[in-house]
């Protein structure tokens, strides 16, 4: 029977430590080591490692080499004004109720190239990793619908996949926008949109100070007056 050595357990436990945080799972670290998954989980109990939640956990596994996505910093006087615009387009337009996913869609290409724009600029996301969709009525031409968003958005008809057909509501005809369908761009990230929500709320707050800044600048006062003859 081998003799303990505390040297050999620490380093065990580094590397086990080290695989965890590079993103590897528990049952990945342990065919690893050659070691059961049940020693690996007893040394990260005693050891008090840090456990991942599944949705970290999930978190990590899409994204092995980090966050696809740097918020940057420094704007330029056009940056400050796209993310004011992103924020406002996703929070006006965008989809709220997707878990982890921040979509935007509309029949406006002007708007969609902005919030392309502000998620490639501000947000520093691969173009490979923002996603396009059509949906249109079932008596307009997928193709045209496709070749046309492609042409607005600047980017490859391939992106689009299957586009989807529904049928027209109502006896109308539709307008030259809405004759294309409606497109939808975003990208899939809870940490993206997470920080997307934030920042718009911190927005919020600061409007709410100004307000209050500018009605105390129209000679309305907080607190009881001054007595005269006390300045």
């Amino acid at each position: 029977m081998p003799l303990y050595s505390p040297l050999k357990q620490e380093k065990f436990n580094t590397r086990i430590q080290n695989l965890y945080s590079s993103g590897k799972s528990m049952f990945e670290i342990a065919l690893e080591l050659n070691c059961s998954v049940h020693k690996v989980s007893y040394w990260m109990n005693k050891n008090k490692f840090r456990r991942r939640s599944r949705s970290d956990a999930a978190y990590v596994k899409a994204n092995p080499v980090g966050d696809p996505f740097k918020i940057k910093t420094n704007l330029t006087i056009f940056e400050t004004k796209l993310y004011g615009l992103g924020l406002g387009i996703y929070m006006g337009e965008g989809s709220k109720l997707a878990y982890g996913s921040v979509r935007v869609s509309n029949t406006n290409p002007t708007i969609l190239r902005i919030f392309i724009s502000f998620l490639k600029i501000i947000c520093s996301v691969p173009n490979h990793k923002i996603k396009y969709s059509i949906v249109c009525f079932n008596d307009a031409n997928p193709k045209d619908a496709q070749l046309f968003w492609a042409k607005e958005l600047k980017t490859d008809t391939s992106k689009f996949g299957k586009i989807v057909q529904i049928p027209p509501q109502g006896k109308g005809k539709y307008g030259r926008k809405s004759k294309f369908g409606v497109c939808t761009v975003g990208v899939n990230n809870t940490k993206l949109k997470k920080w997307i929500t934030e920042e718009f709320l911190k927005q919020d707050i600061c409007l709410d100070s100004l307000e209050e800044k500018h009605t105390l600048g129209k000679g309305e006062s907080m607190g009881p007056s001054p007595i005269p003859g006390s300045l």
